[in-house]
């Protein structure tokens, strides 16, 4: 009974030994670099610091833009405030000889001002 025992103990010990070299084999594969899941871990950081490189750019590039587009609003308001100040102007010249041309002008004028507000 001993000596079943002692073989069974044995072969438990080499099954043991047996199983830890491919687990061994296994763990040295997956660790790799090059093929195994270091490999993608390596690829993945290296696309997380792109991404994030390309992200920092693109904040960059909506904050000029949006100061850009802040600043075309404020010179396209000025514009047409000065505009208005031009048409109120023209209402209080008195009327002439050339009353129909400076109608036909203030029309045109204010069918270009409310064109440039619509757009």
């Amino acid at each position: 009974m001993q000596m079943i025992s002692d073989i069974l103990l044995g072969a438990g010990a080499l099954g043991a030994g047996l199983f830890c070299y491919v687990l061994a084999r296994r763990l040295a594969a997956f660790t790799t670099l090059e093929t195994g899941m270091g490999g993608a871990i390596a690829v993945l950081s290296a696309q997380v610091d792109d991404m994030t490189r390309a992200l920092q750019s693109a904040q960059d590039a909506s904050v000029n833009s949006s100061g850009r587009l802040a600043e075309l609003t404020e010179r396209a308001e000025d514009s047409a405030r000065r505009l208005e100040l031009i048409l109120a102007s023209l209402h209080d010249l008195p009327d002439g000889d050339a009353a129909p041309a400076r109608r036909q002008r203030v029309q045109h004028s204010r069918t270009r001002v409310r064109t440039e507000r619509a757009a």
